[in-house]
């Protein structure tokens, strides 16, 4: 089941919220049980085949935890069950995500033929480290709550069961044991709604439109045709704007289903394109993810402590494990390899001391440009399909297919006005001529609105830190208290009556 789908705005959510606050009247216990069944059923309405799947890794990490927990072993007995517990995951997580791809090199190597075809179960590489994170800090005496069907909400809890946030046992345990989210809260409730809104905005009318953009463009590259100069920078371009606001819109409207059951999810995204720099962006960025490859790979090689050059090779190998993480495809790898490049050089950069202290303006600005152009190539490669595909689109960004501005501009309105069929109809000739047309107005606000709200105005972070702290003062600002919500609740509804297709969010497929 998809946030973006009418059965979960309208039916799903709705019968799930007024149980879940009914039985917290009666008890701390009941809404408890009551929304790990609902999470339960919210997984199998999308992946019923793979509900077994869940409960057993749910099973197994439990059982490995309560051993860690709860009984009294020895130093080297207890490391040896934590060792058993993450093996165990990423053995599952291997064959399902990887098997496929193991052996179509191993028929490449080898000449054989093997075939591997595994289904993804939605959502295995987000329960999978969820679970990998509570093990670990269970062995080191972080987690110390083993009650069952509070670690089952935990691990099924559905507003971040499919694409995350990636939740640290010890700041969602206890809210679950506090009696205050079982007690409906107007304010927790109008801010939920309004982070949900905003998130529903992204993805619907953002990230979309964005989408049919980027997909012709890269199935284009994918077919052969040579792309040039305007249409690969478009094409990147707005898979960058697609990206983020599909994944951030997915974050924000599972953080804000959250808030409707008075349970606080952390952030996932700070305005990671205002970065000035890649250290920074990975800060930004995917946040509980970065935290995890941070405390649950990079430290345990021994981080930034045995020197620089392990650092670099630590910093290297975080970032390639991160990209193979999200695919098993060279692409995904090479996209690692290109943030781990950038890390090391970032790193190599603010040792040397050639950063000014303060930065002028000039120079932030030209550090979150370079930014901002390093992120876009490396999204070549995550999005790209294959090798060729990549290096494709980069000649075009090169101006190696061509830099005719009206050939490659005459073959973008075309495939724009293919996708969009609706839209304002010109010869062929008007391309010559760039005179200016109603979709090619269009398209050009698009970009330039996405740029502004992605780098004039605040976050969803910052929007409801400033509707808080207006709720909870007489006197604090008017515009956050009642006309964001508003104006939220407004471009919900049009949201709404615009999800005439049903489209799944990027980070599914990871």
């Amino acid at each position: 089941m998809l946030f973006n789908s009418y059965l979960f705005i309208f039916a799903f959510l709705p019968v799930v919220l007024a149980g879940y606050f009914a039985l917290g009247r009666r008890s701390n216990l009941a809404p408890v049980v009551w929304l790990a069944l609902a999470s339960l059923a919210f997984y199998a309405l999308g992946n019923w085949q793979y509900v077994p799947l869940l409960l057993a890794s749910i099973a197994f990490n439990y059982g490995i935890g309560y051993l860690l927990i709860a009984r009294d072993l020895r130093s080297k007995a207890r490391f040896a069950v934590l060792t058993a517990g993450v093996a165990g995951d990423l053995l599952v997580l291997g064959i399902f995500k990887y098997a496929g791809f193991l052996a179509a090199n191993f028929n490449a190597v080898f000449s054989t033929g093997f075939v591997v075809h595994i289904l993804l179960p939605v959502g295995i590489s987000f329960y999978s480290f969820t679970q990998i994170a509570f093990l670990v800090d269970a062995y080191r005496g972080l987690a110390t709550e083993y009650s069952f069907v509070h670690y089952l909400l935990f691990a099924t809890y559905f507003p971040h069961l499919i694409a995350g946030p990636i939740l640290h046992h010890a700041e969602i345990m206890p809210q679950f044991s506090s009696a205050s989210p079982y007690r409906m809260s107007a304010r927790s409730f109008g801010i939920g709604l309004t982070v949900f809104g905003i998130g529903l905005v992204k993805k619907v009318l953002i990230a979309d439109p964005f989408g049919d953009i980027a997909s012709g463009i890269f199935a284009a590259a994918h077919g052969g045709l040579h792309i040039r100069l305007v249409a690969a920078w478009a094409g990147v371009l707005a898979y960058t704007f697609q990206l983020y606001f599909d994944f951030s819109g997915y974050s924000d409207m599972a953080i804000g289903i959250a808030k409707l059951f008075g349970i606080d999810l952390p952030i996932n995204f700070l305005s990671p394109y205002k970065s000035t720099s890649i250290i920074q962006f990975w800060q930004r960025w995917h946040m509980t993810l970065s935290r995890f490859l941070r405390d649950y790979l990079y430290f345990p090689l021994g981080g930034n402590r045995k020197g620089k050059l392990r650092r670099y090779v630590n910093l290297m190998i975080t970032m390639v494990l991160g990209g193979l993480w999200h695919g098993a495809n060279y692409t995904f790898l090479i996209w690692g390899g290109l943030h781990g490049c950038y890390l090391m050089a970032n790193h190599a950069w603010r040792a040397a001391g050639w950063q000014t202290n303060p930065p002028s303006r000039l120079a932030n600005l030209a550090a979150g440009a370079t930014t901002v152009l390093a992120v876009m190539v490396a999204w070549v490669f995550f999005r790209a399909e294959d090798m060729p595909t990549a290096f494709n689109v980069l000649g075009g960004m090169a101006g190696v297919n061509g830099i005719a501005v009206h050939d490659a501009a005459g073959w973008f309105w075309q495939m724009i006005r293919h996708l969009f069929p609706g839209y304002a109809v010109v010869s062929e000739g008007a391309f010559q001529n760039l005179r200016v047309i109603p979709s090619r107005v269009e398209l050009v606000l698009r970009f330039v609105g996405a740029a502004i709200l992605l780098w004039a105005m605040p976050n969803t972070h910052q929007i409801t830190e400033r509707i808080e702290s207006a709720c909870a003062s007489s006197c604090a600002e008017p515009f956050y208290r009642y006309a964001v919500p508003g104006v939220s609740g407004l471009l919900l509804v049009y949201a709404l009556s615009q999800m005439q297709k049903v489209s799944t969010f990027l980070y599914f497929q990871f």
